[in-house]
């Protein structure tokens, strides 16, 4: 099994007339992703890499039967695209823009709160179940059909886990990027409840970093709640005070919050197995396995 995305999941790519949304479009295709539509306000009646466009998102719902979308919608207007996404018939939006103002993610934040969907990001690459689908921006080739669970709020941390477990013969159920703004949809816990119910994920990898308590309150959730075994990763041990690292939400606060100490430290305590290196992660889930 898998979370979130499956071959049965069928994929309205926000912004496909840009350079960036064309381009991806063709690669989740090229992956083997149900692409039927774009969807961008005033182009709709044209075509783009072979698939019809749409107005809106709604409009491509109901005319090809859409169950997610993938935003690639610049900042000024990736809100709107957000809000769009929302009020439509999918399950799941993917936000794969960087530098959405936080005004305007705490106003998509609260409309998400009414409603059913599942959002990814923004700032994320994506969510993949290997063999069967991929969305957002992640490198199929690195990924391999298996039994491991993976969430991260970067994307990069997951490429070398991923390439870490795959080298080993090791394969994952699904990847997911949760993103790494300070306003995001699905969080931590959000991911490893749907892995914890996934009969098919045998251990999961979650990869955080420095900045807010997210992964504080994965760690409480994985103590009390989980029976599948976790490895982690915290990024950002060496970064200062005050300095973000990367991504926006990585920044530890001037009174020592979001310190990766107190992040690893929560997750030890939780029982999970945190790895100094993405390589010493493979190391874990290969003896959990």
């Amino acid at each position: 099994m898998s979370i979130l995305v499956d071959n049965e999941t069928r994929v309205v790519v926000q912004g496909i007339t840009g350079g960036e949304g064309k381009f991806h479009a063709e690669q989740m295709m090229a992956y083997g992703t149900d692409v039927v539509a774009g969807a961008v306000p005033g182009k709709g009646g044209q075509e783009v890499a072979g698939v019809p466009v749409y107005d809106t998102v709604a409009g491509a719902a109901r005319e090809e039967d859409a169950n997610a979308a993938v935003v690639f919608v610049p900042p000024a207007f990736a809100a709107d695209a957000l809000f769009e996404a929302l009020d439509s018939p999918v399950d799941l939006v993917v936000a794969i823009t960087e530098g959405i103002p936080q005004q305007d993610m705490a106003s998509v934040y609260k409309r998400l709160g009414e409603t059913d969907t599942a959002l990814l990001g923004p700032n994320c690459p994506g969510v993949i179940t290997p063999g069967e689908a991929k969305l957002g921006i992640l490198p199929g080739n690195i990924f391999s059909e298996g039994d491991v669970g993976l969430v991260s709020r970067s994307g990069t941390l997951t490429y070398q886990v991923v390439d870490s477990l795959t080298q080993r013969g090791i394969g994952q159920t699904t990847a997911v990027g949760i993103g790494g703004d300070p306003i995001i949809g699905t969080d931590f816990v959000d991911a490893l409840e749907r892995f914890e119910a996934d009969p098919d994920t045998e251990a999961v990898v979650m990869c955080g970093e420095i900045g807010g308590e997210d992964e504080e309150e994965a760690a409480r959730y994985i103590g009390e709640y989980m029976d599948t075994p976790v490895a982690g990763f915290i990024a950002g041990r060496t970064a200062p005070p005050g300095k973000r690292m990367g991504h926006a939400g990585a920044i530890v606060g001037s009174s020592g919050t979001g310190t990766a100490e107190s992040k690893i430290q929560a997750l030890n305590s939780a029982g999970a197995r945190v790895g100094d290196t993405p390589e010493e992660v493979a190391d874990a889930i290969e003896d959990f396995l």
